[in-house]
């Protein structure tokens, strides 16, 4: 989100964003390599590099995004080394599974675009995680 609202200059360097959003930078260095890979995110290195979001991440759906990015595997694990007895007749996995694709339904329709119109947008812009010169 905060890329989407970039507004010219200097790209944003992935140390800045994570500052920005007061995330550590180790876990903003992965996520921004996996939205590379998803295309959604374009990163160049060396002097004028930096971080741009493309027309995909600015137009695709939050909820691809957020498949994608935590995948959709269910919330509950009933099998493994010690299966849950009730596995066979729980009705509680069919209900968790319907809510999780209820969330994802709800985010359908909404894109980064979206998300960082007013009164997101005017606060993401004033976040930064440039230090002064």
């Amino acid at each position: 989100m905060r890329l989407a609202v970039f507004e010219g200059g200097t790209p944003l360097t992935t140390r800045e964003v994570a500052e920005a959003v007061n995330v550590p930078y180790a876990h903003m260095a992965k996520v921004i390599t996996r939205l590379q890979h998803l295309g959604v995110v374009e990163a160049r290195r060396g002097r004028g590099g930096g971080l741009e979001l493309t027309g995909l991440g600015r137009t695709a759906s939050v909820g691809w995004l957020v498949r994608e990015l935590e995948g959709e595997d269910e919330v509950v694990t009933c099998e493994g080394d010690t299966p849950c007895p009730l596995r066979g007749a729980c009705r509680l996995r069919g209900a968790l599974r319907e809510a999780q694709e209820a969330f994802h339904r709800a985010l359908d329709p909404l894109t980064v675009a979206d998300l960082v119109t007013a009164p997101t947008g005017p606060v993401l812009v004033g976040l930064t995680g440039r230090r002064p010169d």
